[in-house]
């Protein structure tokens, strides 16, 4: 692949329509490069202030910018369902969607509306639905490409925790962040094999930023933490939010990006750098465990891939999700 790849060698992205969740740090700036690159671009975010302030700076700097805002909260299904009606009603299709919205470390363990540990239902399962949600515009996509972000915290011996997936006997931040993104990077890596098998059509790639500076630390444990500390004394060591996006754009945009690979940065233990297609640790490519994961998704999530892919765009008239089960 392309050594030192920027957005200055993105291919054009008119025509195309991108889902990203995430309004702020690296979610902008991927909906930032997209969108300047000729995409219609969809922000999709929880906070409809930072998400009108995401526009408002895109087309102050791209006249003339296809983005929207669309309202979907990540950690209630009931909000990802009512995202995947409204775009199913709105939309002929997508073609990239990128699952980059995160949390990471609240020193407490939190829960979702649906009582799931935070970061697992908010980075992993709520992404898991949404794409779900989303599978009947995505079969209908031109060169359709689903992109998950993992973490380089998945090298940290984290591990998928059948026994206590939801934290519940004994939380700790970090591993609890660790597991949620392992599990991103084995749904990533478990889409593509199932839309081979299935002929959905999907090219499913994982990334990840390296240390990036953005808002996720201060916005978790707070500016006070130690990790927050850490983040603000130290800032010089993270490198920008534009940098750290750039592997996520490279598998969203280049042609030279294949399934069921991931990339990062290529310097400095993938901690900064260029996008380069970077290792799969051993713990995500665990063929038994990816697929347990994936039942018990279905099952917490309340959604069936196989129904959705077979899913006409016509919504039922109660506007219930058409893959919900039950």
């Amino acid at each position: 692949m392309q050594k030192n790849w920027t957005t200055q060698d993105m291919p054009s992205q008119h025509g195309r329509t991108i889902v990203v969740t995430g309004t702020g740090g690296l979610g902008f700036e991927d909906a930032f490069a997209l969108a300047r690159a000729g995409g219609d671009v969809i922000i999709a975010g929880r906070n409809a202030r930072k998400g009108r302030d995401a526009i408002a700076r895109i087309k102050q700097s791209v006249p003339g910018a296809k983005v929207s805002f669309e309202p979907v909260d990540l950690a209630d299904l009931a909000s990802v369902a009512a995202f995947g009606v409204r775009l199913r009603e709105s939309r002929e299709r997508i073609d990239t969607l990128i699952n980059n919205a995160a949390v990471m470390t609240p020193p407490r363990r939190q829960t979702t509306a649906d009582g799931f540990e935070l970061q697992f239902g908010t980075n992993y399962l709520g992404h898991f639905a949404l794409t779900a949600q989303l599978l009947p515009l995505l079969r209908r996509g031109q060169d359709p490409r689903v992109i998950t972000l993992s973490s380089i915290a998945v090298r940290r011996n984290a591990a998928i925790n059948f026994d206590d997936l939801q934290a519940e006997k004994a939380y700790q931040p970090m591993p609890a962040y660790a597991q949620s993104k392992l599990a991103c990077l084995m749904f990533a890596l478990e889409l593509q094999r199932r839309s081979d098998e299935a002929g959905w059509g999907l090219t499913s790639i994982a990334a990840h930023p390296g240390i990036s500076r953005t808002d996720l630390l201060h916005n978790a444990p707070g500016r006070y933490s130690a990790q927050g500390l850490l983040r603000s004394i130290l800032w010089f060591l993270f490198q920008p939010a534009a940098q750290g996006a750039l592997p996520t754009l490279f598998a969203a945009t280049s042609p030279d990006a294949r399934g069921a690979r991931y990339y990062g940065p290529d310097r400095l233990s993938e901690t900064r750098g260029y996008p380069s297609e970077v290792a799969i640790p051993a713990a995500a490519q665990e063929l038994p465990v990816a697929r347990r994961l994936w039942d018990v998704s279905e099952n917490l999530a309340s959604v069936d891939f196989i129904a959705a892919a077979a899913t006409s765009l016509h919504t039922h008239p109660s506007g219930a999700s058409l893959v919900a089960e039950g």
